[in-house]
């Protein structure tokens, strides 16, 4: 089973590359904030408390995202692999997906982290906001909490597997099917 993590900051790229690795490489793909926003959406007990976190550009508890995540995963043992978009967001986050996929035998193959500048960043989310009607998007003052939260509380976790040899750092600004290409590449390493 692979196990692969696409990491980065709000805009970098994560959602549009994970489309087409979800598709050749046939994995599941576990996008912890579409999951959010689709229990925000049904007006679930879960998407409220997650919208009161998002629109303050916050993260959502570790336990809260660790739950979900447990039970996708159990859903999944037997297929080719999963994607993991997004996630996770912190150290915490990781030791408990370590702990997990022990408790589990399976492991996390590759820690792909996307790359891009400030600038770019909140002028692809700026844009999205535009295309998709996401609140989380339309705010300067929300955009850039996200960033500060991104490089205070998530970007850590590229520290954490680059000690185990598993972070790789792709540049996310570009042609987007260059990023893919490269993405391809790191992934057929581990595959």
């Amino acid at each position: 089973m692979l196990n692969i993590a696409i990491f980065g900051a709000p805009g970098v790229g994560k959602g549009t590359q994970s489309a087409f690795i979800e598709k050749k490489y046939n994995l599941i793909h576990i996008s912890t904030g579409d999951i959010l926003r689709e229990e925000i959406s049904k007006g679930t007990e879960l998407g409220m408390l997650a919208k009161s976190f998002m629109d303050k550009g916050q993260l959502i508890p570790d336990d809260v995202i660790i739950n979900i995540l447990e039970k996708i995963v159990d859903k999944n043992l037997k297929s080719e692999g999963i994607l993991y978009d997004g996630f996770p967001r912190t150290v915490k986050q990781a030791e408990a997906l370590d702990v997990m996929f022990e408790k589990k035998g399976i492991k996390l193959d590759s820690f792909l982290c996307l790359t891009a500048d400030h600038d770019t960043l909140v002028a692809r989310l700026l844009n999205r906001a535009k295309d998709s009607g996401r609140s989380d998007d339309a705010d300067v003052n929300v955009i850039e909490n996200r960033i500060k939260v991104y490089n205070e509380s998530t970007l850590p976790v590229a520290d954490y597997y680059k000690k185990q040899n598993k972070c790789v750092e792709i540049n996310g600004i570009g042609k987007i099917e260059d990023i893919f290409a490269k993405i391809c590449t790191e992934i057929d390493k581990v595959k």
